[in-house]
């Protein structure tokens, strides 16, 4: 993972807002007013704590993919 990026895509019509994402990598995801996760638009550096909180998203509402390629390292 050293050097490589990713860019987070957030499904916000499924986001049912549990905040497990903010809880697990706080410094790469937020939640905005209503409730719903929130995360960089610029590719963010790849990091086990972005992978760990996609992969228990309660609703399935996020994809990670390489920001270099667009190849997909999770989708729920």
């Amino acid at each position: 993972m050293t050097g490589e990026h990713w860019t987070i895509e957030i499904d916000s019509a499924v986001c049912v807002g549990s905040g497990l994402c903010a809880g697990s990598a706080a410094r790469t995801f937020t939640l905005d007013t209503a409730g719903r996760a929130t995360a960089p638009e610029s590719p963010v550096p790849a990091d086990p704590d972005v992978l760990e909180a996609a992969e228990n998203c309660p609703a399935a509402a996020i994809t990670l993919r390489t920001a270099e390629e667009g190849k997909e390292i999770f989708a729920p």
